[in-house]
């Protein structure tokens, strides 16, 4: 006489359970998908930083036109940009400049 062990087959679920159980395995592997999309955003952030972009301008000699008897009185780099606070005369101005070419790229007269 052989008794039948009820554990070795498994029962089919009910329906609800079932689709229970499959918005719980969507909800898995959504979850999944979008965390390896935020660890490969956070890597692939850490490798920019670290690869770093273009250096610092350095040796570039450049001509930049000031006015005559014009006395620059503070500098402030950023990037391929200066900004320059000049004196002429009694008139204090900045100046935007551009390091890559020279140029003057705005002038802002401040008032006295």
């Amino acid at each position: 006489m052989s008794i039948e062990d009820n554990d070795d087959t498994e029962k089919p679920l009910d329906p609800a359970t079932e689709r229970l159980r499959r918005k719980m395995v969507r909800l898995l592997v959504v979850s999944i998908g979008i965390m390896t999309i935020g660890l490969m955003a956070v890597l692939a952030a850490i490798v920019y930083r670290t690869m770093g972009g273009p250096g610092p301008l350095e040796g570039i000699e450049t001509t930049i036109a000031l006015p005559a008897g014009s006395e620059v009185l503070d500098s402030s780099l950023d990037g391929k940009q200066a900004l320059l606070r000049v004196r002429n005369g009694s008139e204090v101005s900045l100046y935007l400049v551009s390091l890559t070419d020279g140029s003057v790229t705005a002038r802002y007269a401040l008032p006295q």
